[in-house]
């Protein structure tokens, strides 16, 4: 028999027992619960109950079809709510193919950014599901379910409107996909924390400047980075080991990064480290932040000195790719269940085998060569990537007792 579906919708102020009176109403007739959405924004909720039933008109305690329609009218009355009514005939949705996750994040996000945004969703052929707002401070981030694109070609197009409006602009596939990533790997230097280590050491050096334009010039891809690292440790020859426990002090951390390793691991995801930089510096961050894998170059000490050489196989971009590669083997992870996060052109080999590749307010060629880019200064933003809301960050370290300067 041809099943009919009547389509319920209530808006107007919220308040407690909304849902509970509509069920019941409907609990008097004979219909299935075919499908329910509910959203509250300021005190102001949008409830929609779908119920399908059979093709002819449902008779139960409250007689015939209209009875229903007036039994819910009567209702939404009573609640000081408006209600909307809308018969079809298939209870079954009918899910486009393409389903992804659009995923924007700007501060501010103003709404022609919205506007540009939906503009080159429909221009695409695709359809808005659903939105959800996922933070509203210290970023906003708005998430999108869209079906029936191509996600290829929806992120080249997006892209150029995230260019545009300066907004940030992820397009990643929805379901278990997306759901799947369990180990990050993230570079240290300019993404982990604010400084470049070894131009923190070149300081204490005096040949800062020096270092400076040929860090500058690796990042840009410029300069191979194993050459770049010799020619920069050369300088710091004849330092006293002394200078490590004063830079550790200096090191700064990126603001959220607390509460991206904290909300991760508490998720129990694998948390790794990989980095140009020297593990006499990046130890203390492992230890600091519980961080499971690390991987980093080590200066050579001898006699409380640095020689200018550096110890054993250079940490450089191809590095970097066998260590997020090592990592997942270890932690027993797929490498498409990975995501690595970087800035620099040495990042660019682990932001291409990750399953998910991260721009982290990165040079131009590496914002190229990512799935995507984040260009805000808060590195927890990316929890937003993996669909946590800021909201249930908030929430766990509210009950786990984190103090406040730490989220």
């Amino acid at each position: 028999m041809n099943q009919r579906t009547l389509l319920i919708t209530l808006t107007g102020p919220d308040r407690p027992g909304v849902t509970s009176r509509l069920f019941s109403v409907l609990a008097g007739f004979p219909v299935v619960v075919a499908d329910v959405e509910q959203v509250v924004i300021r005190g102001r909720l949008t409830l929609g109950v779908l119920v399908s039933y059979a093709g002819v008109p449902p008779t139960g305690t409250g007689g015939t079809l209209g009875a229903l329609w007036t039994a819910v009218e009567r209702t939404a009355e009573d609640l000081g709510l408006h209600v909307e009514l809308s018969t079809g005939s298939d209870p079954k949705e009918k899910r486009r193919r393409g389903r992804l996750t659009v995923t924007v994040l700007g501060s501010p996000l103003q709404p022609a950014a919205m506007a540009g945004i939906a503009g080159r969703i429909a221009a695409a052929g695709a359809n808005i599901d659903r939105i959800e707002r996922l933070s509203s401070y210290p970023v906003t981030c708005i998430e999108l379910s869209v079906s029936g694109a191509d996600p290829d070609t929806l992120r080249a197009e997006l892209a150029v409107e995230a260019h545009t409006q300066q907004v940030d602009v992820a397009v990643q596939r929805t379901g278990l996909y997306r759901r799947a990533k369990r180990l990050i790997v993230m570079d240290v230097d300019s993404t982990l924390i604010k400084a470049e280590v070894i131009e923190l050491l070149a300081a204490h050096a005096g040949c800062l400047e020096e270092v400076a334009r040929v860090t500058e010039e690796a990042m840009r891809g410029e300069l191979e980075f194993a050459e770049s690292l010799r020619r920069r440790v050369a300088l710091l020859e004849g330092l006293s080991e002394e200078v490590f426990e004063k830079v550790r002090k200096e090191l700064v951390l990126t603001p959220g990064a607390r509460t991206l390793v904290r909300t991760l691991k508490r998720l129990d995801y694998r948390f790794a480290i990989v980095s140009g930089g020297f593990t006499q510096l990046t130890d203390a961050l492992v230890d600091d932040l519980g961080i499971d894998y690390s991987a980093a170059n080590t200066l050579e000490v001898v006699d409380g000195v640095l020689t200018g050489k550096v110890v054993g196989e250079i940490v450089d971009r191809p590095g970097k790719a066998r260590a997020l590669e090592r990592f997942a083997r270890q932690a027993g992870i797929p490498i498409s269940q990975t995501v690595a996060i970087g800035d620099g052109a040495n990042d660019l080999d682990m932001i291409a085998a990750a399953g998910l590749g991260i721009a982290f307010n990165a040079k131009p060629v590496v914002r190229r060569a990512a799935d995507t880019a984040v260009n805000v200064p808060y590195l927890d933003s990316i929890l937003y990537l993996l669909g946590i809301p800021r909201a249930e960050v908030e929430d766990a370290d509210a009950e786990d007792g984190v103090p406040a300067t730490e989220r």
